[in-house]
């Protein structure tokens, strides 16, 4: 395993991390496919042992069991001191006028929900999962600044929302000497490569890690464009990320092809094409078989050519922005 610094931080993260939003109970949230407690287990010690020190999730996930299974696997395999665990406040979790959003009432409520939940006594990451436009932005900010201040949180950080609204955000804790979000959690992948035009600039000048969600695009970078598995007949959300378009559909054949090439998997080639980029700092990456996380680490060492990167990018088309909501 590779590690390297959090964007302007001294913290030190494994170069893949390990999303766990499909660990939860399945009967819970919107998440049919998720795994049972047991199940994943497995791939969270398969993930420590492979050096993965990084594990990210949050409170909506499987309506709060994700992050339970995640905080006890983790208590029980790996050292506290050593772990990385993000998760993420916006969604609702509960009934009523004041269950979602970033609001002062809410963060405070749900940073102290995902600590009980996760068994832990501060979270490493606390990350915005999108940006609120019905609160105040100085709202959110100082409430954010008094977790980190209070030891519940050590850091924070954003998730999808336009460049001009994370500045926004950047630029009022600034002014106001609150703490700084240190990361972006953006999507982007092979299919989808919008951030490029502001999003990624931003965060290159700014310092910020990028930790995208959904490299493999929903898996579809990682198999032939036709197949269908459990999770795309009943993925409601992954749906709409993803059209048919034809320049897509290339894509994915020209993913296949350099893979032939190098003797190695398709998802393979679609995260080591992302680990090439100078500002990504560690994908977030799903496991729910075994050979998931192993492409994900073999990636690491898997040098594409000139040739193969041009061979992917040639065929991309503009797309809508997709993933804010």
């Amino acid at each position: 395993m590779r590690y390297t610094k959090f964007g302007n931080t001294g913290l030190d993260v494994s170069e893949i991390c390990l999303g766990c939003m499909s660990y939860g109970a399945s009967d819970q949230g919107t998440h049919p496919w998720s795994l049972d407690e047991e199940t994943s287990r497995g791939f969270i010690r398969d993930a420590l042992d492979a050096g993965i020190n990084f594990f990210d999730t949050a409170n909506v996930y499987s309506a709060g069991t994700s992050e339970e299974y995640v905080g006890r696997a983790l208590a029980d395999m790996g050292n506290r001191d050593e772990l990385v665990i993000a998760t993420k406040v916006f969604g609702p979790m509960r009934k009523g006028r004041n269950a979602a959003g970033l609001s002062r009432k809410a963060i405070m409520t749900e940073v102290d929900a995902s600590l009980r939940r996760l068994g832990t006594d501060y979270i490493d990451l606390y990350q915005i999962h999108r940006f609120d436009p019905r609160t105040p932005i100085e709202e959110t900010m100082e409430a954010l600044h008094d977790v980190v201040k209070a030891g519940k949180v050590r850091y924070i950080g954003a998730s999808s929302m336009w460049a001009w609204q994370f500045l926004k955000m950047l630029h009022v804790a600034d002014t106001h000497g609150w703490t700084r979000f240190v990361s972006m959690q953006n999507h982007y992948n092979l299919l989808n490569r919008e951030e490029e035009r502001e999003m990624l600039p931003l965060c290159d000048d700014q310092n910020i890690a990028v930790i995208p969600w959904s490299p493999m695009a929903r898996g579809k970078l990682t198999r032939e464009w036709d197949t269908e598995t459990n999770r795309t007949e009943t993925d409601e959300f992954g749906k709409l990320l993803y059209d048919t378009s034809a320049s897509d559909r290339v894509i994915v054949d020209r993913v296949g092809e350099v893979a032939e090439r190098h003797g190695v998997s398709r998802a393979q080639v679609a995260l080591a094409w992302m680990l090439r980029k100078p500002n990504i700092t560690a994908p977030i990456i799903g496991a729910t078989k075994p050979h998931h996380l192993t492409d994900a680490v073999a990636a690491l060492d898997l040098e594409l050519t000139d040739d193969d990167v041009t061979s992917l990018e040639e065929p991309y088309t503009p797309h809508p922005v997709v993933g804010f909501a």
